[in-house]
């Protein structure tokens, strides 16, 4: 089974990017699964659920989620309904829903499941994830064919750390947030699959999908702005596949990154 994990969808151009490359990656590695972090689908906070509805039509199934999850408030029932394919961090204070769901996938139950680092900027205090994760684990049901965690955290130290904690229990850790692709997918010594962060979804010459105009006078004059989103091409594309055998074990985790003009 191929699983493919798209990194955070910056907004409307993120959207784009993922209608112009998936159909044709879904066809060419004959991806089984798709799953993408949806926490900035819709104008960079939140994914309203029209917009949920346009990704499922390009051929994404499930919808990892992060601190924005929960501004758009029409998504609350959906992170609650069990049958639904978005989730929200398992460890978030007050974030609908338990945080993992399952998926069937040709026959096999996919568990996917969401966790968020300890701190994510200065917003939210979240409950450790760590002791969360051990939580959740035995809850998992026995006939899981593969169970994904998403990461959603800010530091590298403690992405690592989660995957290496993991190692062995779990079939991938894939971190995210950062908006910055890192080169370390790897399958762990234990036969985990793991990458600190998969990267986003955007404009490529923006500050994390952000506009530089709106970024650097708070980094150089101390200026108090809003963001404001980058629309301008060439957009960026960033995702894994993780390629598992039909006994579970983890084949391989490939980085996927397109630039498109």
């Amino acid at each position: 089974m191929k699983i493919l994990y798209i990194g955070d969808i910056m907004a409307e151009p993120g959207i784009s990017i993922v209608s112009e490359v998936l159909p044709g990656l879904k066809r060419e590695q004959e991806i089984d699964f798709v799953v993408a972090q949806s926490e900035n689908v819709s104008n960079g906070k939140g994914m309203a659920v029209a917009d949920m509805k346009r990704l499922q039509l390009l051929g994404v199934d499930f919808f990892t989620g992060g601190n924005h999850t929960t501004e758009i408030e029409e998504l609350n029932s959906l992170l609650q309904n069990p049958d639904s394919p978005v989730i929200g961090p398992a460890n978030m204070p007050n974030c609908p829903g338990q945080g993992w769901k399952y998926h069937i996938v040709s026959g096999q139950k996919i568990c996917v499941v969401s966790i968020m680092g300890s701190k994510v900027g200065k917003e939210i205090e979240m409950t450790n994830p760590l002791q969360r994760i051990d939580q959740i684990l035995p809850q998992i049901d026995d006939d899981t064919f593969a169970t994904i965690v998403n990461f959603h955290g800010d530091y590298s130290s403690e992405k690592r750390i989660f995957g290496y904690y993991l190692d062995g229990k779990v079939t991938a850790v894939v971190g995210d947030h950062w908006h910055v692709s890192t080169s370390d997918a790897m399958i762990l010594p234990n036969g985990t699959a793991h990458i600190t962060d998969v990267g986003m979804c955007g404009s490529l010459h923006s500050s994390l999908g952000v506009t530089l105009d709106s970024v650097i006078p708070r980094w150089k004059d101390g200026v108090v702005n809003k963001n404001e989103l980058a629309t301008k091409r060439p957009y960026q594309f960033n995702a894994v596949i993780i390629d598992v055998a039909d006994d579970g074990v983890v084949n391989s985790i490939e980085q996927i990154q397109k630039i498109v003009d």
